[in-house]
């Protein structure tokens, strides 16, 4: 009786072991899919247009609002029944009303720090002043490149990448794996981009070596976004910091040698300041207490 009992539990390990393994497969098929599936949904419309053109800007905004209006409806199929015992299906995407206005401005606070020499750069350039102009946002909204840039890209972006990818990856990687695979699937969704490139004219090695700069600040990118959706539980903490960064894109390092030396010294001096400050107060800052986050609060 007591060897019968052993091998029923030795057997119950092994099945839910087996059962596990088999969860966390079908979590990480079901991220694979959907950046699949959000690349995909660029490409479905058969058009010699660039993708700049308001005719491409348009029927790929349609195509990729129908993937993010599916994307939650996926995830819920995949998501076990102990993860939606943590927090509902909207818990999980990040939408919650308990410190949302905190998680919005943490994010941008900490993502402002980060490029705190680009904005040095913008203030003594006076680029500031543009933003002070109601006809700078007017004609903005009015540019649909503009707006694909600005606002549908961070959007469909950290809503599938994140807030629908995220809850599936958490369910079989700890944490910190997650908030680094997670991106490499969001690095490797813009190698699409080697097609726009050869399409605009490029060779395949240069439209190659820009993809891969794609990639690899595009991974890194998505890190700090994927760790700011853990650590506030908030789909607007990434989004925001997403919006932000592609207002001020990469960093153009050599335009610093065009300003006055003092100017300069400033400008690298604050490049240097603001990733240090960053690196120091990004924990503290997105402590999970601040923002009620009972979801993922053990991270």
């Amino acid at each position: 009786m007591a060897i019968f009992i052993r091998f029923n539990n030795i057997f119950s390990k092994l099945l839910k072991l087996a059962l596990d393994y088999n969860a966390c497969a079908y979590s990480i098929f079901a991220c694979i899919f959907l950046t699949f599936a959000y690349v995909a949904s660029l490409y479905v419309w058969r058009t010699e247009l660039s993708r700049d053109h308001p005719s491409t800007i348009k029927r790929r905004f349609f195509s990729v609002s129908c993937i993010m209006f599916l994307a939650p409806f996926f995830m819920r199929f995949f998501l076990k029944e102990e993860t939606l015992n943590r927090g509902d299906v909207f818990q999980q995407l990040g939408l919650r009303l308990p410190g949302l206005i905190a998680a919005s401005i943490t994010s941008l606070i900490l993502t402002a720090i980060l490029f705190l020499g680009p904005l040095t750069m913008q203030f003594l350039s006076g680029t500031w002043k543009i933003y002070t102009e109601p006809t700078y946002w007017v004609s903005s909204w009015k540019d649909l490149t503009w707006v694909r840039n600005h606002f549908m890209a961070p959007l469909s972006e950290e809503w599938v990448f994140r807030a629908c990818m995220m809850p599936l990856l958490l369910q079989c990687l700890e944490p910190f794996t997650a908030v680094f695979v997670g991106p490499l699937l969001f690095g490797i969704a813009h190698f699409h981009h080697i097609f726009e490139k050869r399409k605009a004219g490029f060779d395949l090695k240069t439209a190659l070596i820009v993809s891969t700069f794609q990639f690899t600040y595009t991974s890194l990118f998505g890190a700090y976004s994927a760790y700011l959706f853990l650590r506030t539980g908030h789909f607007v903490a990434p989004l925001a910091a997403h919006m932000f960064c592609n207002h001020m894109g990469f960093p153009d390092f050599l335009e610093i040698r065009y300003y006055p030396s003092m100017e300069r010294l400033a400008i690298i001096s604050n490049f240097v300041l603001g990733f240090i400050l960053w690196c120091c107060l990004l924990t503290p800052m997105t402590n999970p207490y601040i923002f009620d986050n009972r979801l993922h609060w053990e991270t």
